[in-house]
């Protein structure tokens, strides 16, 4: 092989990534399960490098696509929804609400079934790989509807870490909120984390011996889900994209407001210490 042809030679993941079909990581699992063929062979190998220019590269049969450009989308995933493109038992799947988009797109990470939220689509494998891997540390928030009243203790085991299935996992942040419609019975918490494991934040509240009745994920990163409707969907432009990779710390936010508050008072006092001081200054007696 010349050097000119090694020069255009890629890592087949990357590919496909690039393509919009599927994340890095998803990709490899595709190749690792056989559903990738390059020039009408299926192959096993995830490290194999192909050049795009004169190879075939297949997923389940059909060929990629060239994307003619990036997008990024952020989805309300109502539940009762799979998070994926296609299922052979023909259930719903976040493919049937984005129909309309000219490119083909992919989920960024997954909802449960049972969970409803913010989730992101896009075609760019690299900006799904950033977001996904661990490294980048970047924070999930959810809201969680338990079927009970934890006690402080409870939650504290959560920020000092709970093992589920998978590993050792803790929040970044949990705190209870007050919800006004609804039973007194059964708490509401925020909750970040950074991890994203399968059914992490049920098997978390498991652990300290509560069910998760409902769940919705409200941002990733300090982008947030907003006033967006369960199955409607919107483009992300650049800012939007950059509030992803900046964490969502409530605890943090708190410190600055409580800051700034303490900075606005001792102005206001300043102001009126110097305001009383020129009213109390004394008047010099005209002279004659």
């Amino acid at each position: 092989m010349s050097d000119t042809q090694s020069q255009h030679l890629i890592r087949l993941n990357k590919l496909i990534a690039d393509s919009g079909v599927a994340s890095r990581r998803h990709a490899d699992r595709l190749i690792e399960d056989g559903h990738v063929t390059v020039n009408g062979k299926r192959v096993f190998e995830m490290g194999l490098k192909v050049d795009p220019r004169t190879d075939k590269v297949s997923v389940d049969g059909k060929p990629l696509k060239t994307v003619h450009r990036k997008l990024y989308i952020l989805f309300h995933k109502p539940t009762g929804v799979l998070t994926t493109m296609e299922d052979p038992l023909d259930r719903p799947t976040v493919a049937d609400y984005v129909d309309r988009i000219p490119e083909r797109v992919f989920p960024v990470g997954r909802l449960d079934w049972d969970s409803e939220g913010l989730l992101i689509l896009t075609n760019d494998g690299d900006f799904a790989n950033r977001v996904m891997h661990p490294k980048e540390e970047v924070t999930k928030t959810y809201l969680v509807k338990l079927d009970g009243q934890p006690k402080p203790e409870q939650i504290q085991k959560l920020l000092k870490g709970v093992t589920i299935v998978g590993g050792k996992v803790e929040a970044r942040h949990v705190e209870k909120i007050i919800r006004h419609k609804g039973s007194d019975q059964y708490d509401w918490f925020k909750i970040v984390i950074t991890e994203g494991k399968n059914r992490q934040i049920r098997q978390m509240f498991e652990k300290i011996g509560y069910d998760v009745l409902k769940l919705q994920r409200v941002a990733i990163g300090r982008l947030k889900l907003g006033s967006l409707e369960r199955g409607e969907w919107t483009y992300l432009g650049e800012d939007s994209l950059k509030k992803i990779f900046q964490a969502d710390s409530p605890d943090e936010l708190k410190l600055k407001k409580s800051y700034k508050g303490r900075q606005v008072s001792t102005k206001r006092n300043l102001n009126q210490s110097s305001k009383s001081s020129r009213q109390q200054k004394p008047r010099r007696r005209p002279t004659r």
